[in-house]
């Protein structure tokens, strides 16, 4: 494939110099045939003068050979005419002041004179300026003329452009050349290189594109440094606790009975919980997981979650409130929105002192149901919020997993179960007033019966 003129140019500022030059060349070119064309009789005064001089030397008798496009029309004092020369058939009109006249008639400039005796003596020649191809040859003439005057205006006019065309373009790719610069940085992993820019062009659009995505990478690999330690940590944790115990029992300070053996199995439990979260963290993002969207009640999925909690888990007198009409439905994945809700309430569970209650409700809001998770628990600083659903994320970092602050994971997965379905999924809290979750879920368009909502669980 051939290369076109300008991507031989290795840089912008050169394209965009040899452009300008070009424009201007031809601009200059344009416009000095019009100005030719347009100045193309201003030599006629100099036409008119050579027929007067030939009319004089006429008159005077010192004519010697007449030129062979010129006419010498003689009137004597009796009114006799004689024409040497060429022949024009051209008539001018007669004078009789006594002073000489000069002029055009069609194509043909003259000057006639008198002379001494009364008579007249007329010079004709034609003038290039008449006509199509005359006033071509009068054009090409006046730029033959002034050709130097012409160039020496180009030169300086080109330099002039090619100056202000580097100039230009210096500020229009400064951007670019920074964009270049922060990605030779961000090919080492140094992703917090920012292009400056106040250009509202397309340049200046795509510096902004470009620092949009320069802040999500550096995000990106800030989350997955994080990630990788967390997950370390986590796994190290009771992995060490394990070992522990190994080494005791092996040593013969502890021995293997029942309570250490617990101990041992609540660890791996951890483990195998820790490691089926990521994993199911892993297929969401990956869309691994199709969703089985079918019309579902969310009463029984939320009644199903408070069961779970009131026989399987110790709520520490904490009260599980359900404010879910029976006859709400959503087109949803029914284990999903399971997970979901439970995350949520043992997130809300977690935080919530004894004495206090979490409370699930819903409400349908147009084509959406909108589902809440509120809990009178201490609640989360405004600093915190923006960043409750990311991986391993805590607001309470001092709060370590085995005393009830979790993996950090779970609200992370319902965030990617619920934009699968859709929808999405916000954190509003007070510190000290508690905090409320509220996801939306697709409203379903075909109702339920009420045997289909009371077995729907």
């Amino acid at each position: 494939m051939s290369m076109r003129p300008l991507e031989r140019f290795r840089s912008i500022r050169a394209k965009l110099g040899s452009v300008i030059v070009l424009a201007v060349a031809l601009t200059l070119l344009v416009s000095y045939l019009v100005i030719g064309f347009a100045l193309r009789n201003s030599p006629k005064d100099s036409e008119a003068i050579d027929a007067l001089a030939l009319a004089r030397s006429a008159a005077n008798g010192q004519l010697g050979s007449i030129p062979a496009d010129v006419s010498i029309l003689t009137r004597s004092p009796s009114g006799i005419t004689t024409i040497e020369g060429a022949n024009f058939s051209v008539n001018p009109p007669p004078f009789e002041d006594g002073v000489p006249h000069w002029g055009v008639v069609g194509r043909i400039t003259y000057a006639s004179v008198p002379t001494a005796d009364g008579g007249w003596v007329t010079a004709m020649q034609p003038s290039p300026s008449r006509g199509t191809l005359g006033r071509m040859s009068a054009t090409l003439g006046f730029l033959q003329s002034v050709w130097w005057q012409f160039l020496l205006a180009g030169v300086v006019a080109g330099l002039i452009s090619l100056l202000i065309a580097r100039w230009l373009a210096r500020g229009m790719t400064q951007p670019l050349r920074d964009m270049a610069a922060a990605v030779r940085r961000m090919e080492i992993g140094d992703y917090t290189a920012r292009v400056e820019t106040r250009s509202r062009d397309e340049v200046g659009q795509l510096a902004t594109a470009f620092n949009r995505m320069n802040a999500e990478l550096e995000l990106l690999e800030r989350s997955r440094r994080d990630l990788v330690a967390n997950v370390s940590h986590e796994l190290k944790t009771p992995i060490t606790a394990i070992r522990a115990h190994l080494e005791n029992i092996a040593d013969g300070i502890e021995r293997p009975d029942r309570d250490t053996m617990q101990v041992m199995l609540n660890q791996t439990e951890r483990l195998g919980r820790l490691v089926d979260q990521l994993l199911d963290l892993s297929k969401l993002d990956s869309g691994e997981v199709p969703l089985q969207l079918e019309p579902m009640a969310l009463a029984p999925t939320v009644d199903r979650v408070i069961s779970e909690f009131s026989v399987g888990r110790a709520v520490r007198d904490i009260a599980l409130v359900a404010e879910v009409p029976e006859d709400l439905v959503v087109d949803a994945d029914r284990e999903r929105i399971h997970q979901v809700v439970f995350n949520l309430v043992d997130n809300a569970v977690r935080f919530t002192p004894p004495g206090g209650e979490v409370t699930i409700g819903a409400e349908r809001d147009g084509e959406r149901v909108r589902v809440t998770v509120r809990d009178t628990g201490v609640g989360v600083g405004p600093e915190h919020l923006p960043r409750l659903f990311e991986r391993f994320y805590r607001a309470d970092p001092a709060r370590s997993r085995d005393d009830g602050g979790g993996t950090g994971i779970g609200l992370a997965i319902a965030r990617s179960i619920v934009e699968g379905h859709g929808g999405r999924i916000t954190a509003e809290s007070e510190p000290g007033r508690g905090a409320t979750f509220t996801f939306d879920l697709p409203a379903a368009r075909a109702a339920m019966t009420a045997t289909d909502r009371r077995t729907a669980t």
